[in-house]
């Protein structure tokens, strides 16, 4: 096993709407290649993409009576993974052996959730997502070369913004952050009311501070609130998968309950637009991991949110992806 604690938990693969009936998509993660497919008549199957006949991708194969029939030999596996038919020995009966590796898998959110483990939990909570005064969208998947552990860092570190996101988030000239606390809480860790000056943080057109709360519920799953006087409230929910322990494709869901007249393309665009502006800094970091012995790279006061995610890790065991 490779990490027991993200092997164990579940990881966003694939959006819903690409995995239609009759269809096959491929994935990889935790350096496990997986095949996707949903026959006519049957839920989403996660498998290791491998044969177990000769070790062929199963995921270049077709799906043909709600099972899918190896590209090699045209064997046919049931949707359990069992091999029920072998063309060259039509009364051949497969033994139990003859069976793919499959996986736990379910869809929520508008994307396919797969765990290679034994899931201890679900399918982190999004309550925002469900309550009808609530916009919703999702922007992704975003593929990136860097450890997942750097890229959810990246979503807690609000000192870039005024750099990386500069004109949308905030400025160059007006970088300053104040302190700020952060709180251990059961999913790890609570960053409550950093503040940022924005160019425009109310939609009124007029440059301010906005004040954010961040946390993290899993070690690749954080969110954050970013709630106005008037009571508009934005909340987003980030989770990355880890393709390799360098390689990762970042998923944000974005609910508001304001901006209804806004379509939705408007909105996944300007998301698309944040996340994609990150992907050359995260790309550049040497080492690609995160390293989580405090003394390997230096820190700021502003680096309190980092600071507590790398000493949760830690403390969690979690080990791919980082540097002890």
């Amino acid at each position: 096993m490779i990490d027991p604690i993200l092997w164990n938990d579940w990881h966003p693969i694939a959006r819903s709407s690409d995995l239609k009936p009759g269809t096959i998509l491929r994935s990889r993660l935790l350096d496990t290649d997986i095949v996707l497919w949903q026959g006519e008549n049957t839920n989403a199957v996660a498998w290791e993409d491998r044969c177990p006949h000769r070790s062929v991708k199963l995921s270049g194969g077709k799906i043909f009576e709600n099972t899918l029939v190896c590209p090699y030999h045209g064997l046919a596996y049931n949707p359990e993974g069992q091999c029920v038919k072998v063309p060259a020995h039509p009364n051949y009966t497969p033994p139990k052996q003859a069976c793919v590796k499959s996986f736990a898998v379910e869809e929520r959110y508008g994307v396919v959730f797969v765990s290679l483990g034994s899931p201890s939990q679900p399918i982190p909570p999004f309550p925002e997502w469900d309550d009808p005064s609530y916009r919703t969208y999702l922007s992704g998947g975003h593929y990136c070369r860097c450890s997942g552990l750097r890229a959810i860092e990246n979503f807690l570190d609000v000192a870039h913004l005024p750099f990386v996101h500069a004109g949308i988030l905030g400025e160059p000239d007006k970088a300053v952050i104040e302190d700020y606390e952060v709180t251990s809480i059961d999913t790890g860790i609570y960053m409550k009311d950093i503040k940022i000056w924005q160019p425009d943080p109310d939609g009124t057109g007029r440059g301010g501070v906005a004040a954010y709360d961040y946390w993290t519920i899993r070690p690749l799953t954080v969110a954050l609130r970013k709630q106005r006087a008037n009571g508009q409230t934005m909340v987003l929910l980030y989770c990355v998968t880890p393709v390799s322990e360098e390689e990762c494709i970042g998923w944000m869901w974005g609910t508001l309950n304001y901006a209804h007249d806004i379509p939705e393309e408007v909105m996944v665009a300007f998301q698309d637009e944040v996340i994609l502006q990150d992907v050359d800094n995260l790309e550049s970091h040497n080492p690609k991991r995160l390293p989580l012995d405090l003394q390997a790279e230096f820190h700021l006061p502003s680096d309190r949110a980092s600071l507590g995610y790398r000493k949760w890790l830690k403390q969690l065991g979690v080990t791919y992806g980082a540097i002890p």
